[in-house]
């Protein structure tokens, strides 16, 4: 008897299964207070090393790109001779990269002209946030946020100091950055909105007015207007919005945080941006 035809069996099968996952106990994790264990097939930022000639030390030998099972390593290079291009990857994804890098194999090594190293910064204020912090890996949020506002946005140089004053992981702290709408990895350009989307200011109709600043500056939350004259990003008033949205402007609160207010400003500093460009 086939029991795939037995009236009601795949009901039956659906309420034990559905009544086994409701008794298992529940995992839920704090994080950033609560770190698990990291995965050895975790995904994180990807470093290539350079040597102290500033040389890239990978051979271009298309082992990663071959063991890769999704396919989504894409390397490109050129043959030992100089003759052609060599590739590996979906080229119609990724662009050929590290031509330079496969001439090691020729025995002529040659600076790899796209390693720009990141810029130095100051590490004076990184290291008065770092010690009120406690060097804490459980508080990085919060010693992201500080050093944003100290700096302007994350340098590279900051987050591999952060690395190797809290002891976490430079990719680790990377994937921190690059998951909060309000934090940026690039210096400001023009200026800047946000908007606060905590529950309080929800109420009050944050959510209206980044609508009409998205409609007004053609973009949306964490990137700039078309022409860069203009980024929306998300803040936090920390409980301070009052009876209205929180919204600010270059670091100021905007005392009207009306709809049609913010839509009128976001305008008015995209066609002052455009006449700028044509003076």
């Amino acid at each position: 008897m086939r029991t795939d035809r037995v009236p009601g069996l795949g009901i039956v099968k659906g309420l034990v299964f559905a009544f086994s996952q409701a008794l298992r106990p529940k995992v839920t994790v704090q994080y950033p207070e609560v770190v698990n264990d990291i995965s050895p097939r975790h995904r994180g930022r990807l470093q290539l090393l350079y040597d102290e000639y500033g040389t890239l030390k990978c051979e271009t030998c298309f082992q990663c790109a071959q063991a890769c099972p999704i396919e989504c390593i894409d390397m490109g290079g050129v043959d030992t001779k100089d003759r052609f291009h060599v590739h590996w990857g979906a080229a119609e994804q990724y662009a050929e990269r590290r031509e330079e890098s496969a001439m090691r194999r020729a025995g002529r090594p040659v600076p790899d002209r796209s390693f720009d190293p990141f810029a130095a910064v100051d590490t004076a204020a990184l290291d008065h946030i770092l010690d009120e912090e406690g060097y804490d890996p459980a508080r990085m949020l919060t010693i992201l946020e500080r050093t944003q506002e100290a700096y302007g946005h994350l340098p590279v140089a900051a987050l591999k100091h952060i690395s190797h004053g809290t002891g976490a992981w430079y990719s680790e702290i990377y994937g921190t950055a690059s998951s909060y709408g309000h934090l940026r990895l690039d210096p400001p350009s023009g200026h800047i909105f946000a908007v606060c989307r905590c529950p309080s200011c929800q109420f009050r109709g944050a959510g209206r007015v980044l609508a009409a600043l998205e409609q007004a500056l053609s973009t949306t939350l964490g990137q700039s207007s078309p022409e860069g004259a203009v980024r929306l990003e998300a803040a936090d008033c920390h409980g301070a919005g009052g009876d209205r949205a929180w919204v600010t402007l270059d670091g100021e609160r905007v005392p009207d945080a009306s709809v049609k207010a913010m839509a009128t400003s976001a305008t008015a500093l995209r066609a002052a941006h455009a006449r700028a460009g044509q003076a």
